[in-house]
């Protein structure tokens, strides 16, 4: 049976099912739960949600909204699927990204008294022998975690990030609903394989796995301090790691300046130009040079500094590019700022996952389309962002599914560049990419990089000649040993499958019915057995019995909607 129906049926599991797919209902999406099956699957004597239609202000508004509003009554996984969406326009309909894109995970604060449970659970000591100050009022509180301000015994500023109690329990038993909902829905609509849900949900559990497991935020924390520890314009925040553990991490005070708050930088005196130049070079270094890029770089994540240096916050979600990834994205940034299209394709082609029947002349030609809207554009008026945007429309059109980290960064960037603007309104991204890009195409062409390639190359084609004769073997082996075996999956039948169970069901259903109306009616012709007002007893019973079960058939067929 499908994956759904292997996970734990504990009650806790069973009422959080009931109360997902109560919700959808809400929203008016009973539909989907329908065309899942969801109710048959989910049966335990009684059907677990009845299906219904939405209130009227909630129909009134677009399928994108309903879904985001019912995201937020769900709770905070579902709230970080959506955010996560909102960052992935190349798999999910850019309407529903840009909705996605309002999801706010802000939650009432825990009591200070919960906080200090878990602080003494986590680091096996009270709060107040760990730190000399410990303020019982938030800075800041999220579904996931709640930030507190400190002072260490040795007087250092800290803050302290915690971890809800219970949330990770919460967020695994919505991560296995979202993975069997996800299994249904490729099995039964078929239309959804563009989407992959499986996949995007896999994803997704890795990702917010990632994000609640505290100690890995504090070692990418290292990772961005060495990054930049030559550097008089970027601040890492230091971890203290002897009170960091897996749902907690305590680190370094920042007191500096919102870069949004441009009024106060301005009357501080603070150079709004240096500031840009600085915060677009800190990001195409972590980009084009560490392969460590800050995910999130919203304006509440960057506080200014004295000296016009930028410190970043909150390093939960990061995005990672490997040498080959960044060598492929500088080609294809070149092959659209030279106006190659055919470069671009190839490009596409090689880094992308694209659908088998993709139309390769008109992508060509919307491509050629949107090159030419910048053809006489200069070089340093281009707004990458809007480009970027155009591009990944592209994308989305034409269903190429580029990998997580590089979608991730393409919303990075946007959100950097308007960052810039808001600063300087001469900003250009184009300007800061270009010394980077050259850097690399040098990089690409030394003869270290050549030998590393040729090398590399030399050994997964010696990898291949070894592995051959043996898989050849084996194959052959499995052909006459007649082990050979080519596995069909036949997709989109399990709901003609329950559809025919439940007629068939229905019809045996009707045919007992019809057996005991006439076994009564025949006993009725008797005068033998128990009698009742003159009638056979056995006669009676018979009929009552055939009529309770036809009641029964008749409200379910009604609670169907099929009749």
């Amino acid at each position: 049976m499908l994956s759904f129906l292997r996970l734990n049926r504990n009650i806790r599991t069973i009422r959080r099912y009931r109360n997902v797919l109560g919700i959808l209902i809400k929203y008016g999406f009973g539909h989907i739960v329908e065309e899942l099956n969801l109710n048959y699957y989910l049966e335990l004597g009684r059907r677990i949600v009845t299906l219904g239609t939405a209130p009227k202000e909630i129909e009134r508004l677009s399928q994108p909204e309903r879904l985001r509003l019912a995201m937020v009554e769900l709770g905070p996984t579902f709230i970080k699927l959506g955010q996560i969406l909102s960052t992935r326009p190349d798999i999910i309909p850019k309407e529903y990204a840009d909705e996605f894109g309002k999801l706010q995970d802000k939650v009432p604060s825990l009591p200070y008294e919960e906080i200090e449970a878990y602080i003494r659970e986590e680091l096996g000591a009270p709060a107040d022998e760990l730190f000399s100050e410990l303020s019982p009022i938030p800075l800041a509180a999220a579904s996931i975690a709640q930030v507190h301000r400190g002072r260490l015994k040795n007087g250092d500023e800290v803050v302290i990030k915690v971890r809800r109690p219970g949330i990770k329990q919460v967020i695994e038993t919505d991560v296995d609903i979202l993975l069997g909902l996800a299994y249904l829905i490729e099995n039964h609509i078929p239309q959804a394989d563009i989407y992959d849900p499986v996949g995007v949900v896999k994803e997704f559990r890795r990702t917010i796995n990632r994000e609640m497991d505290f100690t890995r935020e504090g070692h990418t924390i290292d990772r961005f301090g060495n990054n930049f520890a030559n550097s008089d314009t970027v601040h890492v925040p230091k971890v203290h790691w002897p009170l960091t553990g897996e749902g907690l991490l305590t680190m370094e005070y920042i007191d500096g300046i919102k870069v949004s708050n441009i009024r106060r930088l301005q009357e501080e005196g603070y150079d709004l130009k240096a500031i840009a130049r600085n915060g677009a070079d800190a990001f195409l270094k972590q980009v084009l040079v560490d392969g460590l890029f800050h995910g999130d770089p919203h304006p509440g994540n960057f506080f200014i500094l004295p000296g016009n240096s930028i410190c970043m916050l909150d390093y939960g979600m990061v995005g990672r590019l490997d040498n080959e990834v960044k060598y492929q994205l500088v080609d294809l940034l070149l092959a659209i700022l030279q106006r190659d299209v055919d470069t671009v394709i190839t490009l596409l082609l090689y880094s992308g996952d694209i659908a088998e029947d993709i139309d390769n002349k008109q992508l060509k030609r919307d491509l050629t389309e949107l090159i030419d809207n910048y053809y006489e554009i200069p070089l340093q008026e281009i707004n990458a962002g809007r480009l970027l945007t155009e591009f990944i429309e592209i994308l989305t059109v034409y269903r190429i599914k580029f990998p997580a980290d590089l979608m991730l960064l393409g919303k990075a960037l946007i959100t950097i560049e308007g960052i810039g603007r808001q600063l300087d309104p001469a900003f250009n991204m184009i300007d800061h990419l270009r010394p980077f890009m050259e850097k690399l195409v040098r990089d690409k062409v030394t003869p270290s990089h050549l030998s590393k390639e040729m090398v590399r190359v030399v050994q997964s084609y010696g990898a291949l000649a070894k592995n051959l004769p043996r898989d050849l073997k084996e194959f052959i082996n499995r052909v006459n040993r007649n082990k050979f075996k080519i596995d069909l999956e036949h997709r989109g039948l399990e709901k003609l499958i329950t559809d025919l169970d439940k007629s068939s069901n229905r019809l045996s259903f009707s045919m007992l019915i019809a057996a005991l109306i006439i076994g009564s009616s025949l006993i009725m012709q008797t005068d033998k057995g128990p009698m009742l007002f003159g009638f056979p007893m056995l006669g009676f019973l018979g009929y009552s019995i055939a009529g309770f079960l036809g009641l029964w058939l008749a409200i379910a067929i009604l609670r169907s909607g099929r009749l």
